[in-house]
């Protein structure tokens, strides 16, 4: 289970103008800006469900997705996952967790994708058995047997992220960080990467966070949206909450952020 209490996270951020003075004059005195990320963040998600987290650019949902892996600490708050608070108890906590980002990568870019699934396997100390009977699940489920003695600098961005995926359930996660898991793929591969991780909700109850722009996304494998918006929750419940008669998931998600000044 993970339960986010009252958690708040500000940035400070230096500024100044463009040009040749205004670097020199920071060198001697610099300007801030404080940035609140996060303000007075809370909610609770049980062991299996599928929760998208949404809300526009900046709105405070990777400082959270920090957070929850355990990368950032907040300011204030309280954060347990299955009772482990995350960047206190790091090590024991990634075992438990896997992690994809759209737009990074965990696989080494010049070696075969084979590789670097080793390589994991000895960073999260996977048993030989249990490391081969997940691989061959999960080549076999996400289509990857032509791709892992391929360097991960020569994989379609399909490929690679379907090959990113498989790395981060290597180690059996009961949590799945997902953010934008399908942006830039093609309708095929985005089916695909859907069909499997409701598959694997459904077989091995692993509770999945979900990240995207893509309503599309949301709609087909989430049933419940968590809304941030400057770095407050502004709704907790189901997509069909903010949707408006005869409007789309996009025109109705626009209309409420302006309803609230986003």
């Amino acid at each position: 289970m993970i339960t986010l209490e009252h958690v708040s996270k500000t940035y400070k951020v230096s500024k100044r103008n463009a040009g040749f003075s205004s670097a020199c004059k920071a060198l001697f005195r610099r300007e801030y800006e404080y940035i609140h990320a996060l303000s007075d963040v809370s909610f609770t998600i049980q062991d299996g469900e599928m929760v998208g987290y949404i809300g526009p650019n900046g709105a405070g949902k990777s400082s959270t997705i920090k957070i929850l892996s355990g990368i950032l600490i907040p300011d204030s708050g309280t954060c347990l996952i299955n009772g482990i608070v995350p960047w206190k108890n790091r090590i024991s906590h990634t075992r438990g967790i896997g992690v994809v980002f759209g737009q990074r990568t965990q696989l080494w870019w010049d070696v075969p994708v084979i590789d670097s699934y080793e390589l994991l396997k000895e960073i999260y100390q996977i048993n030989t058995h249990t490391y081969r009977r997940n691989l061959e699940r999960l080549t076999d489920m996400l289509d990857l047997s032509g791709l892992l003695k391929t360097p991960a600098r020569q994989l379609s961005l399909g490929q690679r992220m379907r090959c990113e995926i498989a790395a981060s359930l290597l180690h059996n996660p009961r949590i799945l960080f997902l953010d934008e898991p399908t942006i830039g793929l093609d309708a095929v591969s985005k089916l695909a990467v859907r069909e499997f991780i409701l598959q694997l909700n459904k077989e091995q109850n692993t509770t999945v966070i979900l990240t995207t722009h893509d309503m599309q996304d949301i709609e087909a494998l989430t049933n419940r949206v968590i809304l941030i918006g400057k770095g407050q929750i502004l709704l907790d419940g189901r997509l069909e909450d903010i949707l408006l008669h005869g409007s789309s998931a996009e025109e109705s998600l626009a209309e409420f952020y302006r309803s609230h000044g986003i």
